[in-house]
């Protein structure tokens, strides 16, 4: 294929409007940007419709066998000038390559504890950043999935794509509505640990047993008294210095090393 120069090409204005969650919402497509990460996302199985890459940026090895790959494969491989592929990727750190994918959709129906013990959901998450780094956590200790609860934060904005470390790609994210969710846990038999600053019980002490999920109340309101009372147990962190309260991300992470240690604990004893 001919290298594209023109900002004003229907493929590169397609990608371009993918920044946009409207457009998203529409097609069901988001951006990958990253060799990494796009061929993250090719190995966990998720659908190429495109790929947009500089020539010359692109030297390495596997890289350049990557594209070759998807192109045997009918993936369109659109070759750009830097200077037009940097009107449609991260303004920071441009990294000569990017992908159209399909989103993967998720639902509660689709997940159980026999494939999700221990899942996190977090009600009314607004920052990308940090849906994909508690993504990222998820997958660095082993559990199951994301719920995203009475959510404004859309899980395939690029923010939280490049946070999640390709692990978005890896683990189901279910959107649901709080009353839905609680539901399907106690259908399911999960039991539900909240975060609380008033919580009757260390984090360190909380009653971790799986199938588990840990509840995670808003950035800027935490849980409502209505959410707190649905949780079988509230853990508190204790905080040592001025400060009243964790990045939810953090939060979400001590959250989920204290339940692996739990499980640990309980294998070797």
């Amino acid at each position: 294929m001919s290298l594209i120069t023109s900002r004003s090409n229907a493929r590169v204005k397609q990608i371009r409007a993918l920044r946009q969650r409207k457009e998203r919402d529409a097609t069901g497509l988001c951006l990958i940007e990253g060799v990494r990460h796009v061929s993250e996302a090719a190995e966990a199985g998720v659908t190429l419709e495109a790929i947009a890459y500089v020539p010359d940026q692109l030297t390495s090895p596997f890289a350049l066998s990557f594209i070759a790959q998807q192109a045997a494969r009918g993936v369109p491989c659109l070759p750009l000038t830097a200077e037009v592929f940097e009107s449609i990727a991260d303004k920071d750190s441009p990294q000569g390559m990017l992908a159209i994918a399909r989103q993967r959709k998720a639902s509660l129906a689709e997940m159980s504890p026999a494939g999700a013990d221990l899942v996190v959901a977090l009600v009314a998450p607004q920052d990308p950043g940090n849906v994909g780094s508690i993504l990222r956590t998820i997958d660095a200790v082993g559990a199951g999935a994301l719920m995203l609860l009475d959510a404004s934060v859309d899980p395939y904005h690029p923010t939280c794509v490049r946070a999640s470390m390709g692990a978005l790609f890896w683990h189901p994210v279910a959107m649901a509505a709080f009353d839905e969710f609680v539901a399907w846990a106690r259908r399911h038999g999960y039991r539900i640990v909240g975060t609380s600053a008033r919580g009757a019980v260390d984090y360190r002490q909380a009653d971790y047993t799986r199938p588990l999920v840990l509840l995670m109340g808003s950035e800027r309101e935490g849980l409502s008294e209505a959410q707190k009372a649905i949780c079988h147990q509230l853990a508190r962190m204790p905080m040592q210095g001025r400060v009243s309260s964790l990045n939810l991300s953090v939060a979400t992470g001590v959250m989920l090393y204290a339940a692996l240690a739990a499980q640990s604990d309980t294998t070797t004893s």
